[in-house]
């Protein structure tokens, strides 16, 4: 079972609440964006925040693991217009063909790199990948909100739709284990079952704020979600954003 594979072609109807203006308008903030200003979104999905970065005027680059995620992306600009280009990469081995003014990470993708390794080894090359000034923000979802998921399921049955979510904390590592299963109507009116599983892990701020630090960041801030609030204890959502001296 691999993460968003089958799973991309329903994921913007799943996530349609998710508020992504309020959450480009943040970024495009945090970042200190402006028109003609060189972007990469890093794991980009299906390219919500990058094409909302596009249409505000920045040249944006996205990636992201999945190639399925990435056709969905493509297919949006085009249908939209925007010259925002998309490219199948791993967080771990982030690259762009020159340097950029920002990096966004949104929507949990930091989550995904399952070991403090793998978020150094993220983060170092995203510091290469920026310009002097250049700022690197992201958000998580919090140690809090992944441990309290431990033990639940959740599931929605809808008319051409139903899935079931199951989730286990695998405390040794930190990480919660994510086992969904869709069923899917087709057009003759049978239903097609596919499972996908997804691992994340419950980072700390501190590791967070100090594997940036290790990569040669500056001026590291965590906010309480999408606001201007310094993060809290029990803060389901946290954003972070760092500069390059």
């Amino acid at each position: 079972m691999t993460a968003y594979g089958a799973f991309a072609a329903l994921y913007d109807e799943l996530m349609a609440d998710v508020p992504y203006d309020e959450w480009a308008a943040r970024y495009r903030e945090l970042l200190r964006l402006f028109p003609g200003a060189r972007a990469a979104d890093m794991a980009c999905g299906t390219g919500e925040i990058a094409l909302r970065l596009s249409r505000a005027g920045c040249r944006v680059t996205g990636t992201d693991l999945s190639p399925e995620m990435i056709a969905r992306a493509q297919e949006k600009a085009r249908q939209q217009g925007q010259e925002a280009l998309f490219a199948v990469q791993d967080m771990r081995c982030f690259a762009l063909p020159r340097r950029c003014d920002a990096v966004v990470c949104a929507c949990d993708g930091v989550n995904y790199l399952t070991s403090l390794k793998d978020v150094e080894r993220c983060f170092a090359r995203v510091f290469a990948s920026l310009k002097s000034g250049g700022r690197f923000a992201f958000d998580i979802s919090s140690q809090w909100k992944l441990r309290a998921m431990a033990g639940q399921m959740y599931g929605e049955d809808r008319e051409d739709l139903t899935y079931l979510w199951m989730n286990e904390w695998q405390e040794e590592r930190r990480c919660l284990r994510m086992s969904l299963c869709f069923f899917l109507r087709e057009a003759d009116g049978r239903y097609r079952r596919f499972d996908e599983e997804h691992v994340q892990r419950a980072h700390t701020e501190q590791e967070l704020l100090s594997a940036l630090q290790g990569a040669g960041f500056a001026r590291a801030r965590v906010y309480s979600g999408f606001t201007a609030r310094e993060a809290r204890p029990g803060d389901e959502r946290l954003v972070f954003c760092a500069e390059k001296p």
